[in-house]
């Protein structure tokens, strides 16, 4: 078995990684098999990164033949003991199983039930449509983010290239299996600032500004708006737009705005126990049952789940799921809810945050 150890030398990550953990606590892993099934496959190498006295290493341990796994393993859990955090690129559906079937194989009592686990491809795939990516694979994500590879070949191309090597030894073949594993753990750092798309649409924003906005469309019609001005919770590395359902968004570094419909009209509150209502025709509203022995009982029926209703004149925001309470529709079988923004809602900063997210959420859900 051989141990390799090298220093990357990077540019500023531009990520604030250390809100995941302590540096020095995460480590970067990715592994190099001859197949996809570990009982029928090789494991011969296991890349690491991690970082140490201000720099960042990689950390490679490399089976010359078939009979070294059992040493690979061991070496990699060894060294990975210190570590409390795991980082890596489709490792849930691949890398993490691969090894514990084969410490399953060599009975190594080793698992990774004590770290944390990052999946940069779980995190980054479910937004490939927002970023206009073809797919969510690693080289493809280095291309997005300008970074151009040293290693030519591909991880299967490489599978003909260790069994040579098993055979016959070679520096060239040993430089080209682990040149493509240690550039598989430089991409994964270096595309680290794409986890800034994630974290828009999974954490927390927070609005600077918020305000009412009139507005003409096409056609001279003036509408209302809300608009909203954000710090984002991690600086985007290209600038990012989406809209849908007449909201749009548009990102750049660190500051954000969204744009949202705002309603001035007269919108429907329906009571979910209608059977303890009365609908009143006249008046067109529902009252409960409590309070109706006052009306007439001309002028008063049992109220059904469509009519059951309160109106109100005010101003709204459309919402896709219920988020905020009590929520509003236009008519009974229509789809679309809204929420009601009261006074006191609008001094509520928090409430933006949440609402933020909410539209965000709707935004990358209907790419």
């Amino acid at each position: 078995m051989r141990t390799l150890r090298q220093t990357i030398h990077l540019p500023n990550l531009n990520y604030p990684l250390e809100k995941i953990a302590p540096l020095d606590k995460i480590l970067f892993l990715d592994i190099e098999t001859t197949g996809f099934t570990a009982r029928s496959s090789c494991l011969y190498l296991i890349g690491t990164a991690y970082h140490e006295n201000g720099r960042w290493y990689v950390k490679q341990w490399f089976a010359n033949n078939y009979e070294e796994e059992a040493q690979v393993l061991s070496a990699f859990f060894s060294f990975a003991a210190k570590y409390t955090h795991l980082v890596h690129f489709n490792g849930n559906n691949f890398d993490l199983p691969y090894l514990l079937q084969k410490c399953g194989l060599y009975k190594l009592p080793h698992t990774f039930n004590s770290y944390t686990g990052i999946d940069i491809y779980r995190r980054l795939s479910p937004y490939k449509a927002c970023l206009n990516l073809p797919d969510c694979k690693l080289k493809t994500l280095e291309r997005f983010s300008g970074i151009e590879r040293e290693d030519t070949y591909s991880g299967g191309e490489l599978i003909s290239v260790y069994h040579d090597y098993v055979k016959s030894p070679t520096d060239f073949a040993f430089q080209a299996l682990t040149l493509h594993n240690a550039d598989d753990m430089k991409g994964m750092l270096q595309i680290l600032p794409l986890l800034a798309y994630y974290d828009l649409f999974n954490e927390p924003l927070r609005p600077k500004k918020v305000q009412a906005n009139y507005y003409h469309d096409i056609d001279g019609t003036q509408h209302q708006e809300l608009l909203m001005k954000l710090t984002l919770p991690a600086a985007l590395p290209r600038p990012f737009s989406c809209s849908a359902k007449s909201c749009y968004f548009k990102g750049e570094g660190s500051e954000g705005s969204l744009r949202v419909p705002l309603y001035e009209e007269e919108m429907k509150y329906f009571y979910s126990n209608y059977k303890n209502y009365y609908y009143l025709p006249d008046e067109d509203t529902a009252i409960h049952k409590s309070v109706a022995s006052y009306v007439d009982k001309k002028h008063r029926i049992q109220a059904s789940a469509a009519n059951c209703y309160t109106r109100k004149l005010s101003s709204y925001l459309p919402q896709w799921e219920v988020v905020f309470e009590p929520f509003f529709k236009r008519s009974y079988t229509e789809k679309e809810i809204f929420f009601e923004l009261t006074e006191e809602r609008k001094m509520d900063r928090e409430l933006f945050a949440r609402y933020a997210g909410h539209v965000l959420g709707m935004l990358a859900a209907s790419r």
